[in-house]
């Protein structure tokens, strides 16, 4: 069994000092080359799917897709999470369909479009958390809007991104109201605003202070690679239509960026390092309170 939740995934990782890339997949070829790229180098992988993925694929293709990764692969702690989450019935689906862990995007209420109150926040990522909690499934929440510090306003992707203007205050996390947010919801990882944005997102000029907030960034965006390849081989045989001319560079082209990535982040040589916990022994000690946020210790520690 190599399927794994993120909250254990990042605690490994957290303990031993390496990041764990995520990977966004629409499709079959592109969870062949994230796992054989994990597989090259020893590594756990996340792999994400967003609302719009699930709408594309199908969740039983996806699900289905997802035990033949892990059957291939059983070496390979594998986190299935969901990207951006936009309210309670889309995380539980997720759940029911093998994901071992859910994003709840309450920055955004239900629409994907509307910036929500820290309240509404609050309440339905805790409303999740209990949920997903119940049978051991992880949650990430998110505080404060991504966008951009440049112009003021947000970036859509796949459906989901706010539309207007937002304050600077919405752009960026507080880290006192972090504090707050992790405490009251128990959520197992935060996404923060600072500058960032979905997909693609390019600056009008070199990132500093004012529009990133912080020192680098990588962005990552599997997509990126495949679509590169794809372009090529488009132009320079224009008359080929064999769909799997196309697929193949693009799969060794993402295959080589996941590894890069994955040896970049450290991650390359831990996956064998994990045991991984099974959902009922993780929704145990959920309950037991044995995962609960250590914010008082680390306040203290500091």
């Amino acid at each position: 069994m190599a399927r794994i939740t993120l909250r254990q995934l990042l605690d490994h990782a957290a303990e031993r000092g390496y990041g764990v890339p995520a990977f966004n997949i629409n499709n079959m070829e592109q969870g062949l080359a994230i796992m054989e790229a994990a597989a090259a180098c020893d590594a756990p992988v996340i792999i994400q799917a967003s609302r719009g993925a699930r709408s594309y694929a199908n969740d039983i293709m996806l699900a289905k897709m997802i035990d033949a990764l892990e059957e291939m692969h059983p070496q390979i702690p594998l986190c299935l999470h969901l990207d951006h989450g936009n309210e309670e019935a889309t995380c539980a689906t997720a759940i029911r369909y093998g994901f071992t862990s859910v994003m709840m995007d309450g920055s955004l209420k239900a629409d994907a479009k509307t910036a929500a109150d820290y309240d509404y926040n609050v309440d339905i990522t805790r409303r999740v958390v209990d949920m997903a909690h119940w049978v051991g499934a992880s949650v990430e929440g998110e505080l404060g809007v991504l966008g951009s510090l440049e112009h003021g306003g947000g970036e859509q992707e796949d459906g989901h991104g706010v539309e207007g203007k937002l304050s600077h205050d919405q752009l960026l996390t507080d880290p006192d109201q972090a504090v707050d947010f992790v405490r009251a919801t128990k959520v197992d990882a935060l996404a923060i605003a600072m500058g960032t944005s979905h997909g693609a997102y390019k600056f009008t000029r070199r990132p500093d202070g004012e529009i990133l907030a912080m020192r680098v960034v990588e962005e990552i965006h599997s997509r990126l690679a495949m679509a590169a390849a794809f372009r090529k081989v488009a132009v320079q045989s224009k008359s080929e239509f064999d769909p799997r001319k196309f697929l193949k560079p693009a799969m060794d082209a993402l295959r080589e960026l996941c590894r890069d990535r994955f040896e970049q982040f450290g991650t390359a040589g831990n996956a064998a390092r994990i045991k991984v916990v099974a959902l009922p022994e993780m929704a145990r000690r959920y309950r037991a309170g044995a995962l609960d946020p250590q914010i008082g210790k680390m306040t203290q520690a500091a």
